[in-house]
């Protein structure tokens, strides 16, 4: 930690996905690995069981919308408040 596992060495060349998971790191920082992980799957069966959706779901969890919506800023993490994501929660 931290390490970011691509399934093809040419997509580390993608900025944006770097910056996503990035930011993914970034909130695993913050909160501790086991804490991140277990409220992750905690919204994603939140999500899951009110929607019945499990790619609804994923986009739902609040770590997914705080990273979708800001990897395309790739100075983002420079000016990111502490646990930002709270601001992300449905």
């Amino acid at each position: 930690f931290p390490f970011i596992i691509l399934k093809d060495k040419r997509l580390k060349n993608n900025h944006t996905l770097i910056n996503h998971e990035k930011i993914h790191l970034r909130q695993q920082l913050e909160m501790g690995i086991i804490l991140f992980y277990l409220w992750y799957l905690a919204e994603f069966l939140y999500w899951y069981i009110k929607l019945r959706n499990g790619e609804m779901a994923y986009e739902k969890i609040s770590f997914e919308q705080e990273a979708y919506r800001n990897e395309n800023s790739l100075n983002y993490l420079k000016n990111r408040k502490f646990w930002e994501f709270l601001k992300y929660l449905s």
